[in-house]
């Protein structure tokens, strides 16, 4: 009595001689049925009988030329229903640490401020990452997000990366020692563009061992003042009225 294999072959090879396909076909279709064998072997057999009678699928490769089928394992999930979707919906950015309501944005954590330029206002944002945290001040009916003054402060290991950022301003020529009450401090134009663009004045105070503030005043709201010297006497008015708690 034929084996199972050899029914198998001898169906496969009526099939595929009537279909045209391909010469190995039969040897591929019967290494996938052994490997199925623990569904039955009558279930591997009507399987492997069905899949040979479906109507074949051709790849037209050239006008009236045809590929020949190939018959190959089942497919996985994702190969059956095509590739999976994907999604290009952009991840929406998560938002940041505040500081939560400021009040007058006088008090950041343990840092006071004593004094402002007139007419400023707590612009109703702030940012906390810990070691560092900001905060800044603008007018009423300024565009949200824009900024008169703003104060940034450094703790802990943030004071390192200042120190670098101060150290590289003083290594290019940029900038002067300043001192402000009992405290140092270094005073220079910052992101000063290439074009010519006006850039930052900003004021880095020492406020100890540990703590470093950042002041800066916009390039806009430089215009409000008559020259350099008036806007380097509020930055240094700002960093003396700078308090810590602790």
């Amino acid at each position: 009595m034929p084996t199972l294999e050899e029914r198998l072959r001898q169906v496969m090879a009526d099939e595929t001689a009537r279909l045209h396909a391909a010469p190995d076909l039969v040897d591929r279709v019967v290494r996938s049925t052994r490997r199925k064998r623990t569904q039955g072997r009558v279930a591997a057999l009507a399987t492997s009988v069905a899949v040979i009678a479906a109507a074949p699928l051709y790849l037209t490769v050239a006008p009236g030329a045809m590929q020949t089928p190939a018959v190959s394992e089942t497919p996985a999930v994702s190969e059956t229903l095509g590739p999976p979707a994907i999604d290009d919906t952009p991840p929406v950015p998560s938002e940041p640490p505040s500081l939560g309501d400021l009040g007058d944005g006088k008090t950041l954590k343990h840092v006071k401020v004593g004094y402002l330029p007139k007419g400023l206002k707590w612009g109703n944002w702030s940012v906390d990452y810990g070691d560092s945290y900001s905060t800044s001040w603008n007018f009423d009916g300024d565009e949200p997000g824009s900024y008169c003054v703003q104060i940034f402060v450094y703790e802990g290991e943030a004071v390192q990366q200042l120190d670098e950022r101060v150290q590289a301003h003083r290594d290019e020529g940029e900038g002067k020692e300043v001192t402000v009450g009992d405290r140092t401090g270094y005073s220079v134009i910052a992101n000063v563009g290439e074009d010519g663009m006006a850039g930052t004045p900003t004021l880095f105070l020492n406020m100890g061992e540990q703590r470093r503030a950042e002041i800066m005043f916009s390039p806009t709201y430089v215009k409000k003042f008559p020259d350099a010297k008036a806007v380097e006497r509020e930055l240094t008015k700002i960093a003396e009225g700078l308090t810590a708690d602790n």
